[in-house]
């Protein structure tokens, strides 16, 4: 079984809606890493050399290759990352191999399983 990395950064304020639409076309788990701070094409400003952009979460999704960019496609839509500069993006790597997913496992193959149905 060959699986895909997603990678999400958005506004910390967007996260829940990107694990909901994640886990609503199959994801199992996430890795949330907070406080993490980003720049896009215009630098932001800052007021007496505070920064005053808001803190990104950072979201790790492990995924099977198969559902990846239905997951992808949804969190984009979920979360305006077309629509709404600065938002966030999302993006997906390839994973040679993973270990520790052994409860994970058995809810994909299930859900492959019904889709062979």
């Amino acid at each position: 079984m060959k699986f895909k990395l997603l990678i999400v950064m958005t506004q910390d304020e967007l996260t829940d809606k990107a694990i909901e639409a994640a886990r609503s076309e199959g994801a199992t788990g996430c890795t949330v890493i907070t406080g993490a701070r980003g720049e896009g094409l215009t630098p932001q400003k800052t007021f007496l050399g505070l920064n005053l952009a808001g803190q990104r979460d950072v979201v790790l999704f492990l995924v099977e290759e198969h559902i990846s960019r239905d997951i992808l496609e949804a969190i984009a839509a979920a979360c305006g990352f077309e629509e709404t500069p600065g938002a966030g993006v999302t993006f997906q790597i390839d994973i040679e191999d993973a270990i520790g997913m052994k409860g994970q496992m058995q809810s994909i193959m299930q859900d492959i399983s019904k889709e062979d149905l």
